[in-house]
């Protein structure tokens, strides 16, 4: 249905999408930013079967549409070989099952050693030389699936789908405690703190924060829980926050109240889901137990 040549990436219409316009899809299905179909438009970057047409014209099955996506883009990002653990790509999308203790992106234009810097070189390996887009964030310290763009168009559809909560994140941590319940959801803003420059608290004036657990497993002998969580909103530190309001903080996660008996909290991203904007497939993504860093990966595969 869709492939990359060159600069460009084409697609065969198929029978979903036959009636559409090309803005249809831009616009509707997309969720191109007025700026970008604006710039696609002034550059002709869209082709039907090869030709310019117009953006009103119906599109049919079998047609080939050519959007001009890969134009080379200035990035302060620094190529740099990292091996990098794959969970899932096309010509769209990147997933990847990031390691604990790796930033991001780097703070600074000179920055290397983190994973965008990793990316960068891998999407180069492909001749790919877009910016790099992570749709989401991991702290640091937190491991799991993280989702890249690999064209602004499908960083921009990707954007709009999280800020419709139409991607779901799942994870698992190990918090102090055994939960009263096993499962709950937990709704409390979510704020700035004043006294620490990183620290973020719950807050009547902070931003709305939804998080629901379940307990997968508990360990009266070290009084602590295995949980799942999943997201209605990402808040910076919105998992740490909440488990530490609730009174039971992360292990390892000082900043919040937990002990320090991990290296680092003991956070994992499990699992990414959501219906690929392009090919209308459900995507499942898992970072698999055996993928587990070991400090989580022997509460979860030796549960009492």
């Amino acid at each position: 249905m869709w492939s990359k040549k060159g600069d460009w990436l084409e697609c065969v219409i198929p029978s979903f999408w036959e009636g559409r316009t090309i803005e249809s899809l831009l616009k509707e299905v997309w969720c191109a930013s007025k700026k970008l179909a604006h710039q696609l438009r002034m550059e002709k970057g869209i082709k039907l079967n090869g030709k310019e047409a117009s953006w009103q014209t119906p599109l049919k099955e079998k047609d080939r549409l050519q959007l001009h996506l890969y134009k080379p883009e200035p990035s302060i990002i620094i190529p740099e070989y990292r091996e990098l653990s794959v969970l899932w790509e096309d010509e769209h999308l990147l997933i990847i099952n990031k390691g604990a203790g790796i930033d991001i992106h780097p703070s600074e234009p000179s920055q290397t050693g983190t994973l965008a810097n990793a990316v960068a070189f891998y999407l180069q390996s492909q001749g790919i030389l877009t910016k790099v887009r992570h749709i989401h964030r991991l702290d640091r310290d937190t491991s799991g699936t993280i989702l890249f763009a690999k064209h602004t168009l499908a960083g921009a559809t990707l954007d709009r789908m999280l800020e419709k909560r139409l991607i779901k994140r799942t994870y698992v941590a190990l918090v102090h405690g055994i939960l009263k319940n096993k499962s709950g959801t937990i709704s409390a803003p979510i704020g700035r703190d004043r006294h620490h420059p990183t620290r973020r608290r719950v807050s009547k004036t902070g931003a709305k924060a939804v998080t629901h657990y379940r307990v997968l497993h508990t360990f009266p002998d070290e009084q602590t829980s295995l949980v799942e969580l999943s997201l209605d909103t990402g808040r910076t530190h919105q998992i740490r926050v909440h488990m530490s309001y609730i009174g039971h903080p992360l292990v390892g996660d000082v900043l919040y109240g937990g002990k320090d008996t991990f290296h680092r909290q003991a956070l994992h991203a499990v699992k990414l889901s959501f219906l690929h904007p392009f090919t209308n497939e459900m995507i499942s993504c898992i970072a698999r137990v055996d993928d587990f860093p070991v400090d989580i990966a022997r509460f979860y595969m030796d549960p009492p």
